[in-house]
């Protein structure tokens, strides 16, 4: 799965792909401890795919926080110049 699809789902899609994979790959190395795995590439494959998700859900909560932040900076600032 490309970045550009990870972008273009929702959290709730982002969060679900997170769980699938993370279970997959949880699988995937239990496989290849007991056998041989078909595809080693998979373990790969799927590591990397849950560190893009990590990173596009990371980035929309930077720009969620964002937007909330020159009002809270704002506060800050206030309640330091009145001390």
């Amino acid at each position: 799965m490309k970045s550009k699809e990870l972008r273009e789902m929702s959290d709730e899609q982002l969060q679900a792909t997170l769980l699938q994979t993370v279970d997959q790959l949880f699988r995937l190395r239990i496989q290849s401890q007991t056998e041989r795995l078909d595809a080693p590439s998979e373990l790969h494959r799927n590591r990397r795919l849950v560190a893009r998700i990590k990173t596009e859900q990371r980035a929309r909560e930077i720009v969620a926080g964002s937007s909330q932040v020159p009002a809270a900076a704002a506060t800050t600032v206030e309640e330091e110049t009145e001390s």
